[in-house]
């Protein structure tokens, strides 16, 4: 598997959140869009509503250990942000997993 390339700037972030389309679950929100640079990048965020700084850690955590786990069934050449809820600090690796799969194959993103 390849590095996961992240995005890191405030406007790649804005863009999305715009531009791009979004899918929700009581774990997870899910913003897809498509790129033109063939690759996919990732970006997690977690908000203020989410705990404090221990939990939001937890919930990024989580995320990116159920995004390694679908890494090699997505399609190249999007960009996705995953926006952690309130319950996702709480809950196992496992159904962050399966609410993911879910909003993506919504999405079309997986192969």
């Amino acid at each position: 598997m390849s590095e996961m390339i992240t995005l890191k700037e405030n406007r790649d972030f804005r863009r999305i959140y715009n531009r791009g389309r979004s899918f929700a679950s009581p774990l997870l929100v899910s913003y897809v869009m498509k790129n033109r640079v063939g690759s996919v990048r990732v970006g997690i965020t977690t908000g203020k509503k989410v705990g404090k700084a221990v939990l939001r850690s937890r919930a990024r955590r989580v995320i990116r250990e159920a995004y390694r786990a679908l890494a090699e069934e997505i399609s190249p050449g999007f960009d996705l942000v995953f926006v952690a809820r309130s319950k996702t600090p709480f809950v196992k690796s496992y159904d962050v997993l399966k609410a993911m799969k879910k909003e993506l194959k919504d999405a079309g993103v997986l192969r």
